[in-house]
């Protein structure tokens, strides 16, 4: 697909999980000496002029040299996260992806914001999930997340059900990304090992 920036829309790379599962941050586990969150920018950084990391631990991060901001409602998960991104960021809608998917795919990225249209978010659906931590929203979902919030619902899904959603459909998935690598995340220190496993074609410098 065409290069340069995505016009009107942010990088937003939430870092603010605890990762209890991992035992310690999984964003800085490295992968052939790159640690996870740095191949997340590797891909972003040619995609969007303005990224933003949303984390709790901005100590961690400062190298990356990066605005950096802190959950606005700590203790909610993504759905905060997602909130404070789209509270900060300059342009109307951002894409936010998880720290520790090290396979993100640029074509498929510029996909999902080329089908946003008029719709409120762009999320694909692989394997019956929604894949919600690599998905647009836009300033538009930011009534129905603090409603939300209000009620005491913090699952990001909740939120497709108040707010127009575009569908990215496996068939289009597969186009871009045929092994559906971009969704592959890290919670446990087995499944880095199965991951470099599956997809050591895919590894780099």
């Amino acid at each position: 697909m065409d290069g340069g920036f995505i016009q009107g829309v942010s990088g937003v790379i939430l870092a603010g999980g605890k990762s209890s599962r991992y035992g310690k941050n999984k964003a800085l586990v490295s992968i052939n000496g790159l640690p996870l969150i740095k191949r997340v920018l590797r891909v972003m950084r040619p995609l969007f002029s303005s990224i933003v990391i949303i984390t709790n631990m901005p100590d961690e991060y400062a190298f990356l040299d990066l605005p950096m901001f802190e959950d606005r409602i700590k203790g909610l998960g993504p759905l905060g996260g997602i909130l404070t991104g789209l509270q900060v960021i300059p342009e109307n809608a951002g894409f936010f992806v998880a720290c520790d998917m090290p396979f993100l795919n640029s074509d498929l990225i510029r996909y999902l914001a080329s089908v946003r249209q008029d719709f409120d978010v762009v999320v694909p659906t692989f394997s019956g999930k929604f894949e919600a931590l690599h998905a647009l929203y836009t300033k538009n979902c930011l009534p129905e997340i603090e409603l939300l919030i209000r009620d005491g619902i913090y699952q990001t899904i909740r939120l497709f059900q108040s707010v127009d959603v575009r569908y990215v459909a496996e068939h289009e998935i597969r186009r871009f990304d045929p092994q559906f690598k971009s969704f592959s995340n890290i919670n446990k220190p087995g499944e880095l090992q199965e991951m470099k496993r599956k997809f050591s074609n895919a590894i780099t410098k």
